[in-house]
């Protein structure tokens, strides 16, 4: 039986005045064969707010013209409908922690999902109820329908809340229909608009976007999925071209081809990924626009017929094709230029009898200020908190008050537009070695204090029936009102998580909002320097960057921006200063010898293990920067009293300290003042894993994470003794033409088997990792003489998969 018992829930949680203690009772496992676990959690507390429902189904009544919500606050005091008492929310990580906040704020209790690694995760931990739905694999787990309409019927769940929250299946009309049929509310868009509009496929949407007056993109958008078609259609449109999933999302089963060579194993690579992400395999291939910007409109609407704008997002800078900062409203655009933008999405809604939250997105010409739609998604996307920061609304509360049967809290001319919000996502992964995902436990997290569980209120503008549609939305942002900076914190794992190889490697949304977009960006950037993680590589050195690149300053954002201003955002990796190194060899000089605080003066109990050698403690320590090509560099250090240090750094010039007063204030912080300049830095550090030979790799080496007062990451390395370094080559020297797993990852193919002929480069082995395909390509020339690995398999960090015997 999987293990439930759980620490407390999370701080972030209990922060809020919203939230009760819920102590947690386990049940018997369940013997069905569709969920093995389940655990019940009760509050002794009455919880408020809670109305029973009778399961029902959103029926969207006819309606002869759809139009801006204009009538809305006239309705709501008499008609209002109670909400659901219990909902379901098919969905893991930071979304489904979000959507039972709000839940609890409420007063409605949830019931989570998890596969078999998911069982300590926080969503888990936070939900009433939990039921375990299969392994880890997304298609036996997350995707499983029967499984998770199984838990709706056992738990009694009135309601799948999927699009509320995004992945999985949270644009499966086919999901819909199913729930339909069950008699169970699915919080979203009705089947028909998800097949409309959630379809990448132009053919599909292409007559919505003509009523709409919306030019698409050119390509590509057909049933038949033979891969000579599309290979000779990528021909006509033209290269780059670009495929694209086409129930996908999030970068996920996106490729940009910019050959015909390259075309075929890139398909091939797209619809696997797509196919384990999504549960289809289908593609689209279009033009691709090499430099635009990506601008989206959040759109809602009700089951009465009214649908709103609630303002852009600009979400231009992205990697791999998926998004990593956004920001809303969208700078530099005109009241004219946001009018036109909401008024065609709104349109793109109202023509399919849209229902409930929606995002437009559109292709936009920074030159021209021309615009094409993309796509819409049918769902609440990741980036939906800067959203609900420039207007102060609670959009997962929106989407549960229209489930309900309820008209839209505001009318258009009622929804404020105020300050401007930054939407950071923090990920396991290496921007240097392109942005490759990683993988592990989370050994250290220390994140800044939010300010806010939602977004601070902001009070509602007039309600106005004489505004014309188009005037309601002709605005420019509100910078004129004051507003204090603030601050949330979207996670879904806390410290000591682990961070697996089956699903995105997002760790957490950093968002922040402000005045106006310069005080936003120094809060973002005040919140990244205090945002510090071991354990697994990260992206927050690189947020950093590029929060504080001139050029995003001045708004000049468009999705090439990452390739455009390389150099500025990976600038060369400066060698650490004999200042840090001294600090470094301080931190392991303490830890091993801390300082004995006692009143009473005995040698006893003042002097450590040197004791007997003299009473002077002296030690050289050897560190280097986190680069295997680098020379480590000797630290002398000498005691002269307790907490006080003379100090000589051997480098090429070397450097002398004296008088230095160091402490460990705990066990990860270091207190010193050195050459008169008193500072606390944060320092951990993190030990190789025990599977790894020693060498003069500096993943085989214990490594002190320093992080400076100012936020500046900087990895430094302790290199093993040379007796372990002599065992370490021997083990390594046997197998040069290895390839080792970078990660923990799935192996999706093997393309070599014993005796085959491969050529340097050539691919080899193909492995995932959440849900992103890495190719191994081998590194010599010369004849494969061991395969230890096959497809399914999953494999740890450092293990051998193949070996190639190089020609001699």
């Amino acid at each position: 039986m999987i293990p439930t018992n759980r620490a407390a829930t999370s701080s972030l949680l209990r922060s809020s005045t919203h939230v009760h203690s819920i102590p947690r009772a386990l049940l018997a496992p369940d013997v069905s064969s569709s969920t093995k676990y389940a655990r019940t959690f009760q509050t002794k507390a009455s919880v408020t707010g809670a109305m029973v429902c009778q399961p029902r189904m959103l029926v969207q009544p006819a309606v002869s013209r759809r139009r801006f919500a204009t009538a809305v606050q006239n309705t709501l005091s008499s008609e209002r409908k109670p909400h659901f008492d219990k909902i379901l929310i098919a969905n893991r990580g930071e979304i489904a922690c979000r959507v039972i906040r709000t839940a609890k704020k409420l007063g409605i209790k949830t019931v989570a999902v998890y596969s078999e690694v998911d069982a300590n995760s926080l969503h888990v931990l936070e939900a009433d109820e939990a039921y375990c739905i299969g392994p880890a694999p997304s298609a036996e787990s997350y995707l499983r329908m029967d499984k998770i309409i199984d838990v709706c019927r056992r738990s009694g769940a009135q309601v799948a809340d999927v699009p509320v929250s995004y992945g999985f299946l949270s644009e499966n009309a086919k999901f819909a229909e199913r729930l339909a049929e069950e008699g169970i509310v699915f919080i979203g868009p009705p089947s028909s608009a998800i097949v409309s509009m959630g379809s990448k496929r132009s053919r599909d949407v292409q007559p919505f976007c003509t009523a709409a007056g919306v030019p698409c993109v050119p390509g590509y958008h057909g049933v038949n999925q033979d891969v000579d078609l599309l290979f000779e259609e990528a021909g006509k449109i033209g290269y780059p071209v670009l495929i694209k999933a086409i129930h996908g999302g999030g970068g996920k089963g996106m490729r940009v081809v910019s050959s015909a060579s390259q075309f075929k194993d890139a398909l091939a690579s797209a619809q696997r990924e797509s196919l384990k992400s999504f549960g289809d395999a289908d593609v689209l291939v279009e033009k691709y626009i090499e430099r635009p910007r990506h601008i989206e409109v959040q759109v809602f609407a009700d089951t009465l017929g009214n649908a709103v704008s609630l303002w852009e997002r600009d979400c231009s800078v992205q990697r791999r094709n998926q998004k990593i900062i956004e920001e809303a409203p969208a700078p530099g655009l005109s009241p004219d230029l946001r009018a036109d933008l909401s008024a065609k999405a709104v349109a793109a809604a109202k023509a399919v009898n849209y229902v409930g939250a929606g995002t437009v997105e559109f292709i936009f010409d920074n030159d021209t200020e021309k615009f094409y739609f993309m796509e819409m998604n049918t769902r609440l996307q990741v980036e939906h908190p800067v959203t609900e920061m420039i207007t102060g609304l609670d959009l997962v509360e929106w989407q549960l008050e229209v489930a309900a049967g309820n008209p839209l809290p505001l009318s258009q001319t009622q929804i404020p537009l105020v300050g401007h919000a930054f939407e950071a996502r923090i990920y396991a992964e290496n921007p240097r070695n392109d942005f490759l995902p990683d993988s592990g436990p989370l050994l250290y997290l220390d994140t800044p204090k939010p300010t806010h569980i939602f977004a601070p209120p902001i009070p509602s503008l007039p309600h106005n029936d004489l505004c014309s549609e188009l005037d309601s939305v002709k605005r420019s942002p509100d910078t004129s009102t004051h507003v204090a900076p603030s601050m949330r914190l979207e996670q879904g794992f806390t410290q000591g998580a682990q961070i697996g190889v089956f699903y995105d490697p997002m760790i957490a949304k950093l968002v922040v909002h402000g005045r106006d977009r310069s005080s936003a960006l120094r809060a973002l950037r005040r919140a990244l320097e205090e945002y510090k993680v071991v354990g697994v590589s990260t992206n927050v050195e690189f947020l950093r960057m590029l929060a504080g690149n001139d050029a995003f300053i001045n708004g000049e954002v468009e999705t090439g921006f990452i390739k455009k201003h390389y150099d500025d955002l990976f600038p060369a990796v400066e060698s650490p200063s004999p200042e840090l190194l001294a600090q470094g060899a301080l931190f392991v000089a303490l830890r091993e010898h801390p300082i004995q605080s006692t009143s009473l003066s005995t040698p006893w109990a003042t002097l450590t293990s040197r004791r007997f050698g003299g009473d002077v403690y002296e030690r050289t320590i050897s560190i280097q920067p986190d680069d295997a090509t680098a020379d480590a560099t000797r630290v002398s250090l000498k005691s002269t009293s307790p907490g006080h240090f003379d100090m000589v750094v051997h480098s090429a010039t070397p450097k002398t300290f004296t008088g230095v007063s160091a402490r460990l204030v705990s066990p990860t912080r270091l207190s010193t003042t050195l050459n008169g300049f008193s500072t606390e830095m944060t320092i951990v550090s993190q030990r190789p894993p025990p599977s790894h030979p020693a060498s003069r790799a500096t993943n085989t080496m214990e490594r002190l994470h320093v992080f400076s007062a100012s936020g500046t990451k900087t990895t430094l390395a302790i290199p093993p003794p040379a007796y372990l370094l002599s065992l370490g080559q021997d083990v390594l020297t046997s197998s040069k033409g290895a390839l080792r797993a970078p990660m923990p990852s799935l192996v999706v193919e093997v393309k070599v088997s014993i005796g085959d002929r491969v050529e340097k480069g050539q691919p080899v082995v193909v492995l995932e990792s959440m849900k992103t395909e890495t190719v191994l390509r081998a590194e010599v020339a010369g004849v494969v003489d061991a395969v230890a690995c096959a497809k399914g398999e999953m494999v740890e960090e450092g293990r051998e998969l193949v070996n190639i015997k190089e020609d001699e």
